[in-house]
């Protein structure tokens, strides 16, 4: 393994904790889809009452590899939650398109803590690239409200109700920060992706990464910056495969703008596609 392996796959596995295999879970969080428990339900009202004194509640759980690998988990300490394939993804698309001379910067839209952005831009330091921007688009401050007249699709996804989804900027800036990543490469887009990105200063991607989660979105992230995806590029989107509303945008965009290029897997949830 040369040094450039092993600082992206160290960088990689500390980004997911899968180093330390931390699969606590910190009670009080709304870090689960399904209802919860009357444990968890309990130990949320504890946590609570104890939170004020600086005693944090957590739920030890078996470490499980295979749900980290494929980013099946919410971990709670970690900067990222897509899982180490979807990392690996990112990745082999960076350097394939930095081995190809595809030119144009970089852009995740939802950043969460940043995790997968720190990634993107260690792989540009890792291969000292000093002419491309990472780009983080993200609210904020969560996700918004469905808005069923308009984007029918989202009327279930009440996903603003999670607050362990709302992460500053300032906090995300000081993740890439600890990892000695935050510099004039790495720009911040804050605000609703209807408001940020038609107007985003951003010429050329060679690399779009789209987590939204929302149709609304998913749409107003393809609508504003897959034009400027330039040939060769990679479009990667990692909610298609467990959100509906997420692929039905996707679909709804490819075939209004005649997009034929194939989709490929990377571990069930996430996928992409090169433009030709």
């Amino acid at each position: 393994m040369t040094a450039q392996d092993l600082y992206l796959d160290l960088l990689a596995n500390v980004l997911t904790r899968a180093t330390f295999e931390d699969n606590d879970e910190i009670l009080g969080l709304r870090n689960y889809w399904t209802p919860p428990s009357w444990k968890r339900r309990a130990g949320a009202v504890t946590a609570k009452v104890v939170n004020r004194f600086g005693i944090e509640l957590v739920l030890k759980r078996p470490y499980d590899a295979e749900a980290r690998e494929s980013g099946r988990d919410w971990p709670a300490r970690a900067e990222t939650m897509v899982g180490l394939r979807r990392l690996h993804n990112a990745r082999e698309c960076i350097e394939s398109v930095l081995a190809d001379g595809v030119p144009g910067d970089l852009i995740e839209t939802g950043v969460w803590r940043g995790g997968m952005a720190i990634y993107m831009r260690g792989v540009l330091a890792a291969h000292a690239v000093a002419d491309r921007t990472v780009w983080c688009a993200d609210s904020f401050q969560g996700l918004p409200a469905p808005s069923p007249t308009e984007y029918p699709a989202d009327k279930e996804l009440h996903l603003e109700q999670f607050e362990y989804l709302s992460v500053g900027v300032e906090i995300v800036r000081r993740n890439f920060a600890r990892y000695g990543l935050l510099d004039n490469q790495v720009q911040f887009l804050v605000g609703w992706f209807k408001d940020t990105l038609p107007t985003a200063p951003i010429k050329q991607l060679s690399i779009l990464r789209l987590d939204g989660d929302l149709y609304e979105s998913t749409s107003h992230a393809l609508q504003n910056l897959y034009p400027k995806l330039t040939p060769g590029g990679y479009c990667i989107i990692d909610d298609y495969g467990n959100i509906d509303a997420c692929k039905k945008a996707v679909e709804d965009y490819r075939r209004a703008n005649g997009i034929a290029d194939e989709i490929c897997d990377v571990d069930g949830y996430c996928v992409y596609w090169r433009r030709t």
